[in-house]
């Protein structure tokens, strides 16, 4: 009987450190190892880290990634263990790549041959594209060897190594989280499978890059298209599985498909590189049961992704502690409870800063809320502070009515005095602005925007709501109050100020922005969906005219289909204002 037993190493690499990756992947390797691994898979780019970006225009990052794969080819020597690790594989050009590694030697490469570049991909900006298919056999077994992109394609490199006999189909991957995705993925990769009558194994990436959040869910499918293992969702892990192939030479010849895929495909791929493994040895071991993790259901996927998202960024990046500036309101709660489940309680520090508008109903909350969650609260007026640059400007303004020029002041003596605990104390200071107002600009630059991370950054205004209540849920009592829940949402920056004044109902808004922003559809289009004609103009013209203020905003974590940033690319200087047609 043909077996295999595979591991899928579910890594959370650091992009440019190569001597904690080459740790990571060792460690992995010993794991896999002691659990008689045959084949042991990496993510893509696993020794450089994904997406590394800029980084591929420097010949010395280049010359350390290589180094690197040295080192963990030298560390299989003697371990009757083949490796698939993705680096960054260089002759005249470089190249996204995988080795497969034996016995202390790189026995193959395979280069990528679909390089992304929609969306948050930039790979054609750097890399030159593979043009060979390759598989390998081991142990009586023929395996084709694909990364990312490359199996998103019918067309693609997987079956013209399966019509060269390849009997499984490896993918190394970096696919990043977004709302929706692991369905896209699962329905993709079994469609796959089954086209193929042939095994898919997935590895993925786990962890936090910037904007980026990768979520781990590795695979293993059946030839019928059935997923029979999954690895965890945001967590690293060994996925380690048995496979049978005296079903897959059978299965082909009960399904004429693959015959007619033969001609086009030698048409489209040409040659397709072979390797064999000698000296691999069969050991003896009883098959062990298959780990099921899992599939995260909505809101609490979204909020796990925030969770790893916020850790990874603060601590690749080298701080302790976060500072999060607290109103008594829901975005700034709910930001505060993601950085204490990311960092714990010790490491999170709320500060509140009242002024003469500032409601003590707001004090009270937020006072309650760092005391659910157990963490320091601080309180700073900004009164004192307020009044002083009303007395320096007031000649100024002389002959003016207050506007939201004297609202701006006190954000940002707010963004000034967390910036000055950061630089004083080192704490890394989280903003809280959602999407909903990030879109309209209804933030205030140098003030509320002003930070290192954004957590909540492309999480709409409603969503909001929904995974703060999640979040009460699962703890089975109230960590953030039921009032911030019930009052309308206020900057408190004048007397009885309601966001409501400036935009729409946020349900509302939500639907125009998502239309706009993430579906790209016409004004026209969003009218159609029965929304008022003058909201919809007054809140896509509040959206284009914002665009300067987003450049300026820190990052945040990625979990829509377009978040801005990375995401979309739009002109702030331009004269282009479109016509409802109606």
């Amino acid at each position: 009987m043909r077996k295999l037993r595979i591991g899928l190493a579910q890594l959370n690499s650091i992009v440019g450190d190569f001597n904690h990756n080459v740790y990571k992947i060792c460690e992995f390797i010993k794991e896999g190892k002691s659990k008689k691994v045959d084949l042991l898979c990496f993510p893509e780019l696993a020794i450089t880290g994904y997406p590394p970006e800029d980084l591929l225009l420097k010949p010395a990052f280049i010359r350390d990634n290589l180094a690197a794969l040295s080192k963990v080819a030298e560390f299989t020597k003697g371990l009757n263990l083949a490796i698939l690790l993705g680096f960054v594989d260089v002759d005249s050009d470089i190249y996204n790549a995988a080795a497969l590694l034996y016995d202390g030697d790189i026995k193959c490469i395979y280069r990528k041959m679909f390089l992304p570049n929609y969306g948050v991909f930039d790979e054609e900006r750097y890399f030159k594209a593979g043009n060979t298919p390759v598989l390998f056999e081991l142990l009586g077994v023929k395996v084709g060897i694909t990364i990312c992109e490359d199996i998103w394609y019918s067309i693609g490199p997987a079956i013209a190594e399966v019509l060269n006999g390849a009997e499984l189909i490896v993918n190394i991957s970096a696919s990043p989280y977004q709302i929706g995705k692991r369905d896209l993925r699962e329905r993709m990769l079994s469609i796959r499978a089954l086209d193929m009558v042939t095994p898919i194994a997935y590895v993925n990436l786990v962890g936090g890059q910037d904007e980026l959040v990768f979520d781990g869910y590795s695979l293993v499918l059946d030839g019928e298209g059935k997923i029979i293992a999954r690895g965890d969702g945001f967590e690293e892990c060994l996925l380690v599985v048995d496979l049978l192939f005296e079903e897959v030479p059978k299965n082909r010849l009960r399904d004429p498909r693959l015959r007619k895929e033969k001609i086009r495909s030698m048409l489209m791929h040409g040659e397709v590189k072979f390797v064999f493994i000698n000296g691999c040895l069969k050991e003896e071991k009883p098959i062990i049961s298959t780990y099921m993790g899992r599939a995260l259901d909505f809101p609490e996927e979204v909020y796990r992704a925030l969770v790893l998202g916020t850790r990874d960024y603060v601590k690749k990046n080298g701080f302790k502690k976060a500072l999060v500036g607290l109103s008594g309101g829901i975005d700034s709660s709910l930001v505060a409870t993601i950085a204490v489940d990311a960092l714990g309680a010790q490491n999170v520090i709320g500060v509140y800063m009242p002024s003469r508008y500032s409601s003590f109903t707001s004090m009270e909350d937020a006072e309650r809320l760092a005391f659910n969650l157990g963490i320091e609260f601080r309180v700073i007026s900004i009164d004192s502070i307020f009044q002083v640059y009303l007395d320096v400007l007031s000649s100024h303004f002389s002959g003016t009515e207050p506007d939201a020029t004297e609202e701006n002041i006190q954000a940002r003596i707010r963004g000034n005095i967390l910036m000055a605990l950061s630089n004083k104390f080192g704490w890394l200071v989280l903003t809280t602005g959602n999407k909903s107002e990030m879109a309209c600009g209804y933030a205030t630059l140098y003030g509320d925007m002003a930070g290192g991370f954004a957590v909540i950054k492309d999480v709409p205004k409603m969503l909001v709501y929904k995974l703060a209540s999640w979040r009460n849920e699962v703890e089975g009592r109230e960590i953030i109050p039921k009032r911030i829940f019930e009052k309308p949402p206020s900057a408190e920056l004048k007397p009885d100020q309601k966001d409501s004044d400036t935009l729409p109902p946020y349900d509302l808004l939500d639907m125009i922005i998502e239309g706009y922003i993430e579906k790209n559809l016409s004004l026209e289009e969003i009218v159609s969906l029965g929304l008022d004609a003058s909201i919809v103009r007054r809140v896509v013209g509040m959206i284009d005219r914002s665009e300067y203020k987003r450049r300026q905003a820190p990052p945040g974590i990625k979990i829509t289909q377009l978040s801005f940033g990375k995401d979309r690319r739009f002109p702030i200087t331009n004269r282009y204002k479109e016509s409802l047609g109606l």
